[in-house]
């Protein structure tokens, strides 16, 4: 079973989800133009329009970055991360 990453960011502004498929020049996103951070059913159904699942097992996890990491005054990228694969995969 081909397993990808989905990301899901913001830095302060709107939320940004996507899935990291190498070698394809425009990825699969959506973004949430305005609320509060996406709760994981939001999460969930966004994947599912862009053709994904969460895979079995698979949780979120949480980090975040700057645009400066050696000065800690600059803002505050959130991103969040779950392994996805394409919808109705299989197992074997």
């Amino acid at each position: 079973m081909k397993t990808l990453t989905a990301q899901m960011s913001s830095d302060g502004g709107p939320w940004r989800l996507y899935v990291a498929v190498m070698g394809v020049p425009d990825w699969p996103e959506f973004r949430w133009h305005s609320g509060p951070l996406p709760t994981v059913a939001e999460r969930r159904a966004v994947l599912a329009e862009l053709g994904y699942e969460v895979a079995p097992g698979a949780e979120w996890s949480w980090t975040e970055d700057s645009r400066d990491p050696d000065d800690d005054r600059t803002p505050v990228t959130l991103i969040a991360a779950v392994t996805v694969r394409p919808r109705g995969a299989v197992t074997a």
